[in-house]
């Protein structure tokens, strides 16, 4: 058995945690393989929108089972509300997740230093979403980071007391305000008492098992391909691996357990914080976009950059990945618009590429434009009730990314989604 993946695109936001709901009713494991609390994973179900930034999106399915990987960083005072939240709404949190022990922890200093060291970047700044995320990964990659299942040996209380402590002088040389780092430990401590009555696994070791029994398992990303950290576009990047390699990396399994890719993409492009980007639409049409698409971050609530698709950036994430199926949604958001724009190629100083550069400086997008539609698409239960003109855009984007689109999202509700033929 294999697992399958599922993953963003783009520059995350691509509807990721509606389609691993709709898809994963065939899987019975469902894992997040990288990230944390900077995801913003919405779904809507029976018209109540939920929003998850660290477990999985598959929590809300009778008798599954989720993961939260050893590639992911876990906090336990966001992680806990988050389970509460579940839990008030009728999910049997404690039958359903498992957390492994490799999971780094975000210590309650970790935000704060992600905030002073943004703050000195000024005009430089990368767009954080100030959840520690990046001084958690430092720390892991310094080998200086506490793990989850630290909580079982003798040293846990010893060791956070001397991260915090490090943490303590260089937010001090920083000039930030500490006043409330006691009261922050506190919660976070308790919190963490908490949270340790919950599963705790090698998850390596339960993944793998899964699959000799036969089990299928879904792998869910987070963040886009675009802000991967090695082949983002750096150093307007997360601070994880978000291709189809971090599926080994962040869960333990090896490279020929990797089965189906299925990759999401927006019908449109967007993006949050600093960085490139080169179809960014600066005016009225981009307004639409957001407004329409009720771009603003699940997170953070900052408002999302908004262009039109670009196709060299998505035929570059394809590559990278492996993608074996396409995924399209916000295909509603476009309606209404008399014309609608596809970058096909960049234009640069060495001349007309089709490629997706290391360094974006420059890059101007080459925009074709092609009819849109006026049709209202929420309603739409089939594809033979889509409008000619999305079909074709439908057709456009599966000649040019040479993959075909199986799903195409209508609306934020699991229901609203067309399977193709």
């Amino acid at each position: 058995m294999k697992v399958d993946v599922i993953l963003g695109l783009q520059w995350g936001d691509e509807g990721k945690g509606k389609l691993v709901d709709v898809v994963c009713p065939t899987y019975p494991i469902i894992a997040r393989f990288q990230g944390g609390p900077n995801a913003g994973h919405s779904l809507v179900i029976h018209g109540k929108k939920m929003v998850l930034n660290t477990i999985p999106s598959g929590i809300f399915r009778d008798g599954s089972t989720n993961v939260a990987g050893s590639g992911m960083v876990l906090n336990p005072v966001g992680l806990l509300r988050e389970i509460k939240m579940l839990e008030a709404n009728g999910v049997p949190v404690k039958d359903r997740l498992v957390l492994s022990r490799r999971a780094h922890l975000i210590l309650p200093t970790h935000p704060l230093l992600d905030a002073a060291m943004e703050q000195a970047k000024g005009d430089e700044k990368i767009g954080s979403t100030l959840k520690g995320i990046g001084p958690a990964y430092s720390d892991k990659t310094a080998r200086q980071g506490i793990r989850l299942g630290d909580l079982d040996n003798g040293r846990f209380d010893a060791n956070f007391r001397e991260q915090i402590a490090r943490h303590t002088d260089e937010l001090n040389r920083h000039g930030s305000d500490l006043s409330e780092l006691n009261a922050l430990c506190d919660e976070w401590k308790k919190s963490l008492d908490e949270i340790a009555a919950y599963q705790r696994a090698d998850t390596e070791f339960f993944l793998n098992k899964a699959l000799d029994r036969g089990e299928p398992i879904l792998a869910e990303g987070a963040q886009g391909t675009l802000l991967d950290l090695e082949f983002g576009s750096y150093p307007f990047v997360t601070s994880s691996h978000t291709t189809v390699a971090g599926v080994c990396s962040g869960l333990g399994v090896a490279p020929q357990r990797v089965g189906k890719v299925m990759g999401i993409f927006k019908a449109y492009c967007t993006r949050v914080g600093s960085g490139p980007f080169p179809t960014e639409l600066n005016n009225e049409t981009g307004d639409f976009l957001r407004q329409t698409g009720h771009e603003f971050g699940a997170t953070t609530g900052r408002p999302r950059r908004c262009g039109w698709i670009d196709l060299p950036a998505l035929r570059y994430a394809i590559m990278l990945n492996g993608v074996t199926d396409l995924i399209m949604t916000k295909a509603d958001v476009l309606s209404g618009l008399p014309e609608i724009g596809v970058c096909t190629h960049y234009r640069t100083a060495n001349g007309r590429t089709p490629y997706f550069p290391s360094d974006l400086d420059g890059v101007e997008p080459v925009i074709k434009m092609i009819p849109g539609w006026n049709q209202s698409l929420t309603e739409s239960t089939s594809e033979d009730a889509l409008p000619a003109q999305l079909l074709r855009y439908i057709d456009l984007l599966e000649d040019e990314l040479d993959r075909p689109i199986r799903i195409v999202s209508v609306g934020p509700d699991r229901r609203q989604t067309i399977h193709r033929r």
